[in-house]
């Protein structure tokens, strides 16, 4: 059994420039990295079989993305090899922070290197967008600017000494509901990442979000209060950058009792990159 990360990610600011032909949204976007990781354990199997005996709550294991992520590369693979996977979660569900995604690009990238199959990662990531918007970026493992459905990267380096409150108040937002919202902006201006650094950006998406998730808005309310709060993608999950870990955990240690927080850092590359690489010096 070996055992990987899958960092989470935060979108530092989330902008909805129009839609595609074949009616997708068509984002620009920042992904933030940060050190707040599932684990994925793997060990591979010689009969062919993918399983998941423990994964997120209330996912049924036919459901699981690391699942059909495993499943899919080893039919376009076909490879004889299986795997047991076993998905050690951290990051909140619905929260917007890219978990299930991340989990999904591990496993593509673990079994890859575990079953030998030696792909690329161009074909590790092609595949990865069948299976999710923000698998691609896991893939790459780098924090990114991000357009199209968020398929097109431009690694960035956006500083490892920043450090992030992440605050969960409990709720699970669906994207689904947020994108099919009929008030949400659709129309905002094309921008830059010279853009993005000289005004901050916005999140599109928070005020359907904040009307609709009543928990969200009070947390992001009580977050302002502290810094300059932010929703991450489509989720529940709010944030704040702070100078030092101190300041962000003298904020956390005030956070209320009902919310989940960590205090992460920000990281240019995952955690991943690192592991693939001693497993292949190794």
């Amino acid at each position: 059994m070996v055992a990987w990360s899958a960092p989470a990610k935060l979108n530092l600011m989330l902008h909805i420039v129009g839609r595609n032909q074949a009616g997708y949204h068509e984002l620009q976007t920042v992904f933030q990295l940060i050190d707040l990781c599932d684990r994925i354990e793997i060990t591979v199997r010689t009969d062919g079989s993918i399983t998941r005996p423990e994964g997120p709550a209330g996912v049924p294991e036919s459901e699981d993305l690391v699942v059909r992520a495993a499943r899919g590369l080893q039919q376009i693979s076909g490879t004889s090899l299986g795997a047991e996977i076993v998905v050690k979660k951290r990051i909140p569900m619905g929260g917007g922070m890219g978990g299930g995604s991340s989990d999904a690009a591990t496993t593509l990238l673990a079994l890859n290197h575990l079953w030998g199959l030696g792909y690329p990662r161009e074909k590790i990531m092609s595949f990865g967008s069948t299976l999710g918007a923000d698998v691609p970026v896991f893939v790459a493992g780098r924090s990114a600017w991000a357009e199209g459905i968020g398929e097109r990267l431009t690694p960035v380096s956006l500083g490892a000494d920043s450090w992030y409150l992440v605050i969960f108040p409990g709720v699970s937002v669906p994207t689904a509901a947020v994108f099919q919202a009929a008030e949400l902006t659709r129309n905002s201006p094309p921008t830059t990442m010279r853009g993005f650094l000289e005004t901050g950006g916005r999140n599109d998406c928070e005020a359907v979000v904040r009307a609709r998730f009543p928990a969200v808005a009070e947390a992001l309310d009580w977050l302002a209060r502290h810094g300059p709060a932010r929703l991450t993608g489509t989720g529940s999950c709010v944030f704040a950058k702070f100078a030092r870990a101190s300041d962000a955990e003298r904020v956390a240690a005030r956070v209320p009792d009902e919310w989940r927080a960590w205090v992460a850092r920000g990281l240019d590359s995952s955690p991943l990159l690192e592991e693939l690489a001693r497993c292949s010096n190794s």
